[in-house]
């Protein structure tokens, strides 16, 4: 029997909650970095500070094959550089968590969201915790990027 609990519909609520907090409380913090390219030029220039990464997706991406590309480089980045990586398949409620998903007027590129720490101190935070701790579980059972369900509020 495998050390690690069975991901169940109520530890992925848990988890998928946990991200929402981790989201909120980064955001005004200025550590989320949003977009594709945006994340690939900060995970260049600084992947030690990249907490987590997160991966969006809605039905109609699954056929963009240049984003399955992107994200298959981002994921082998992320685990070769010890990068806890979520999928979220609700990129409108993630547009929600992050100030309803426009920039300065233009709509932002939510596919691909890291989550930076803080230069000021070492982010000690439970949620982030618990949801690091989800990602190390997954990987431990063989998988490497889980996919969470962001429920609609």
């Amino acid at each position: 029997m495998s050390p690690y609990p069975a991901l169940s519909h109520d530890r992925m609520d848990t988890v998928a909650k946990a991200l929402e907090e981790v989201l909120s409380l980064a955001l005004p913090q200025g550590c989320i970095t949003v977009g594709v390219y945006e994340a690939a030029k900060s995970l260049n220039v600084d992947p030690d500070n990249v907490v987590l990464c997160i991966l969006a997706t809605d039905d109609e991406d699954v056929k963009d094959v240049a984003l399955q590309i992107h994200f298959t480089l981002i994921q082998a980045f992320c685990c070769e550089n010890d990068i806890s990586i979520l999928r979220v398949n609700n990129t409108r409620r993630l547009a929600e968590i992050l100030g309803g998903g426009k920039q300065g007027g233009e709509p932002m590129d939510l596919h691909c969201v890291l989550v930076t720490s803080p230069h000021s101190s070492s982010w000690k935070d439970p949620a982030l915790s618990k949801v690091n701790r989800f990602c190390r579980e997954s990987r431990c059972m063989d998988q490497w990027v889980p996919i969470i369900n962001l429920p609609e509020r």
